[in-house]
């Protein structure tokens, strides 16, 4: 089965997306790169443009399948509240398109990816480049953690899809 998956990193100053084409465990990038907000004192209109340009890659690539990574947080929670706001109207905009969402936590897209769930980033990026063909690392990082999220769904959705446990027609996420 073919799979169009859009992977998500969520920010608020940048969002990561990749677009894969996955088959039998084999995966081919579309497209990657990043929805960017400049900083303005009216947060709104930053969740706007992540909303239209969400909204924009939606309608371009027809993704059957949506793979966001989870939130997680460490020290900063006054930026985790930025990432959830914008990581809501993201969720708006894939739900409004009717395109099914699956979460991942990091440590399921390092497992995934590169068959430990507690590599470091540059393996992680590294990996993911050798699995999609590419000449170099996605730039910006948020690109290649979004490819990542994508092919982690991809990996998770092929081994489900064997077995006949997931529709893909509808999908709510936690597959891993």
């Amino acid at each position: 089965m073919l799979l169009r998956i859009l992977g998500i990193d969520p920010g608020y100053a940048i969002v990561g997306y990749g677009v894969i084409l996955a088959r039998n465990g084999a995966y081919q990038p579309l497209e990657y790169g990043a929805v960017t907000t400049a900083p303005n004192p009216d947060f709104g209109l930053r969740l706007k443009e992540i909303y239209e340009g969400m909204c924009q890659l939606l309608r371009q690539f027809q993704p059957q399948a949506a793979s966001v990574e989870k939130l997680f947080f460490l020290n900063n929670k006054t930026t985790g509240i930025g990432v959830a706001e914008a990581r809501g109207v993201i969720l708006l905009a894939l739900s409004q398109a009717g395109v099914p969402l699956y979460e991942y936590n990091p440590m399921q897209v390092k497992q995934a990816v590169t068959g430990y769930g507690k590599a470091q980033k540059h393996q992680v990026q590294e990996m993911t480049r050798r699995l999609l063909g590419l000449p170099g690392i996605p730039k910006p990082d948020d690109a290649a953690d979004a490819l990542a999220i994508a092919i982690c769904h991809g990996q998770a959705a092929g081994s489900h899809l064997r077995r006949g446990l997931i529709n893909m027609n509808g999908g709510n996420g936690n597959v891993l």
